[in-house]
């Protein structure tokens, strides 16, 4: 009775200890390879683009674990995405114009 009574209030069960722990792991071998990928000179060449998406799943994973977005609702979802992704925007902006001027500006004198 008590399921029946949980699922029509709306409320959602937060995981245990254990799930909070096999997180943890995953983040535990998640910066072993980062730190193992910044040692291998052969991954020189793709060095940030691998080290982007390692720091992106860790942050993906703090984000829906540890801050309990993955069992917000949606409102509180978006509250939190809508100015991540304004702010990736507006960097991902500035480095390309930073590139593109530092390219093509001409030396005075």
């Amino acid at each position: 009775m008590s399921d029946i009574a949980d699922t029509h209030s709306g409320q959602v069960h937060h995981p245990g200890a254990a799930t909070y722990l096999i997180i943890a792991a995953f983040l535990i071998v998640l910066t072993a390879m980062e730190i193992t990928v910044f040692y291998v000179h052969a991954l020189r060449p793709v060095l940030v683009p691998v080290l982007i998406v390692l720091a992106a799943a860790k942050f993906a994973l703090v984000v829906m674990f540890y801050m309990h977005l993955k069992y917000d609702g949606w409102l509180l979802t978006g509250v939190f995405v809508f100015p991540l992704m304004m702010a990736t925007l507006l960097l991902v902006a500035l480095i390309l114009l930073f590139a593109y001027l530092s390219n093509h500006m001409t030396p005075i004198g």
